[in-house]
């Protein structure tokens, strides 16, 4: 099997509650949290072991909260790199609200990152064996745009394929150097595009024209309940996400990244590579907080396509 690693710069301990309801002003008795590993490479990583693959994930911690974090990516018995850096890890809150089923996603800004530290990441990207790289999530501070564009680089030097699920300018950096599959929302990919916006029928046109342009061959859209596209250079489809009672939007898209990997490292076609990742990606939602997605449930939403 392939050697994946994951990259996460801006990780966190995602704590997640349910409350009877939420409302200002008032003392709220939440039940006991749950505490999970989140952030997009690091969630990747952990889709992908539900899905029965392996990866190593190289992820930024510090303090007392970052000895937690690497405690909860080990328990799930995830490979893990963990470079230090000086100052805590963030921690985000996922509350429940049973009075209406709501969510409600604090996310907490991430520390200021050093050059001595981000650079330690690349480096590990110069001296790690492996044949896929991703990186996901947010960019904390401190960490140029660049930094995607001489990941993108070191990558494509070492003959490994760049997945790369960013947005704004990382993503645009990232693309600058060229990187094997990309994957925008319909807003990231018109301003890709230099357009105001896209309807269905502009989406392989603009995709195509990032492809073509030597940016990536690979492009992954997310049209979020609509479902998502695939395209490449001669290639194209489309598949609509199956109507189900969500309980968590979190981790969905990272579910869908694990998804569609797996497929691609198993070298299935590109059409069963799409349908996989959306059924990881609406998987995901069916459990509350960040469970991300689960195998049998993956399963059952894949067959719905055949």
């Amino acid at each position: 099997m392939e050697k994946i690693i994951t990259i996460t710069l801006n990780p966190a301990i995602d704590k997640s509650t349910t409350a009877p309801f939420v409302a200002p002003e008032k003392k709220i008795r939440c039940e006991s949290p749950k505490f999970e590993p989140g952030g997009g490479g690091i969630n990747v990583s952990r889709a992908l072991k539900k899905l029965g693959g392996t990866s190593t994930a190289i992820f930024l911690a510090g303090g007392h909260t970052g000895k937690f974090l690497e405690s909860l990516v080990k328990q799930e018995g995830i490979d893990c790199v963990v470079i230090p850096f000086s100052g805590y890890t963030r921690e985000n809150l996922i509350v429940m609200d049973e009075s209406n089923d709501q969510q409600y996603r604090f996310g907490m800004p991430g520390p200021i990152i050093h050059e001595n530290e981000w650079r330690e990441c690349l480096n590990l990207l110069k001296t790690s064996n492996y044949e896929y790289a991703v990186i996901s999530g947010s960019n904390p501070s401190g960490v140029p745009p660049d930094f995607y564009s001489e990941a993108a680089e070191i990558i494509k030097h070492k003959n490994a394929k760049f997945i790369a699920d960013t947005s704004g300018e990382t993503l645009r950096h990232a693309l600058r150097a060229g990187v094997y599959l990309a994957k925008p929302n319909i807003g990231e990919l018109s301003s890709l595009a230099g357009v105001k916006e896209l309807d269905s029928r502009s989406i392989v046109e603009a995709a195509r024209y990032v492809i073509n342009n030597g940016k990536c061959e690979v492009m992954l859209v997310s049209m979020g309940p609509s479902g998502a596209m695939l395209i490449t250079a001669t290639e194209k489809y489309y598949e609509a996400a199956p109507t189900i009672k969500k309980k968590s939007t979190v981790g969905a898209g990272d579910s869908m990244v694990a998804g569609v990997l797996r497929a691609i490292s198993q070298k299935w076609g590109w059409k069963e590579v799409l349908r996989y990742g959306i059924a990881c990606g609406t998987a995901a939602t069916i459990n509350a907080g960040t469970a991300l997605c689960a195998k049998e449930d993956v399963e059952k939403i894949y067959s719905f396509f055949q």
